[in-house]
C-alpha cells in the first residue's frame, strides 16, 4: 500500500486529488495540508511514501517545505511536486530540494495517480516540458566543479549515464547485459557515493559533473 500526504492551498484541488487516489486500491491519503509548514507537521507525525507538494502556498511554499521533509534522514517520503506554473526557477528549485518528481496540475488524474506510483517505486518522474527546460538549464549552466563523481568506478560511471537517460534497474542489466540485482547494487552503490537519495539527485549530479552532456 502507497501512503500519501496530500499539500495544496485550495481545498477543492486536494478533495479532487485525494478522491483519485483513494480510489485506488494500491493508494491510501494519510492527510492533507494546506500550507508547507502544515506539510512539514503532516509529514513527521504521518510518515507517508509519496507527499504531493504544491510550490506555491501562503506561510511556507512547497520548495522549503520539501527541503525541510527531506532533511529528516528518517523521513521515507519521496516529493512529487505539483504547480500550474511551468517556470523553470521552480523547475530547478524542486529538484535542487530533493523532489523526485515535477507534475503540472492540467495533466490527467490518471497521470497524476501513474507519477505516485513511479515516485513510490523510487524512480524519478518529469513531465515532458518541463523535462526539456530542465536539459536547456544543464545545457546553459555547464559542468559544475565539487560533485563527487571521481569517486565512482569505470562501471559506476557508466551505470550513472543509463540512470541519467531514465532507465530503469531492468533496462541497465539488459544494456550492460548483467543480471538486474547487479545492477540494483550498482545503482544503490552510485546514489551512496554521490550522496544522494533517488534518481532525481542522480541526474542532477550527472549533468552538474558534465558525465551526461544535454544533446
Amino acid at each position: 500500500m502507497i501512503t500519501v500526504v496530500v499539500a495544496d492551498d485550495q481545498t477543492m484541488v486536494r478533495q479532487s486529488f485525494r478522491a483519485a487516489l483513494d480510489a485506488q486500491d494500491d493508494v491510501r491519503v494519510l492527510g492533507e495540508a494546506a500550507d508547507g509548514a502544515a506539510a512539514v507537521d503532516c509529514c513527521a507525525r504521518l510518515r507517508p511514501d509519496v507527499v504531493l507538494m504544491d510550490v506555491r502556498m501562503p506561510e511556507m511554499d512547497g520548495l522549503e517545505a520539501t527541503r525541510r521533509i527531506l532533511a529528516d534522514p528518517a523521513q521515507p517520503a519521496r516529493v512529487l511536486m505539483l504547480t500550474t506554473f511551468d517556470i523553470d526557477e521552480y523547475v530547478y528549485g524542486a529538484l535542487r530540494a530533493g523532489a523526485s518528481g515535477f507534475l503540472l496540475k492540467d495533466a490527467p488524474l490518471d497521470d497524476l495517480v501513474t507519477a505516485v506510483r513511479v515516485i513510490a517505486a523510487g524512480n524519478a518522474l518529469f513531465a515532458p516540458s518541463v523535462t526539456r527546460r530542465l536539459v536547456r538549464e544543464f545545457a546553459a549552466r555547464g559542468p559544475s566543479p565539487g560533485t563527487r563523481v571521481g569517486e565512482l568506478t569505470e562501471r559506476e560511471t557508466e551505470v550513472l549515464r543509463l540512470v541519467a537517460k531514465g532507465l530503469s534497474n531492468q533496462e541497465i542489466a539488459a544494456a550492460l547485459v548483467i543480471a538486474e540485482q547487479t545492477a540494483k547494487t550498482h545503482v544503490s552503490r552510485v546514489f551512496a557515493k554521490l550522496g544522494v537519495r533517488d534518481r532525481a539527485q542522480a541526474v542532477i549530479a550527472a549533468y552538474e559533473s558534465g558525465v551526461v552532456v544535454p544533446g
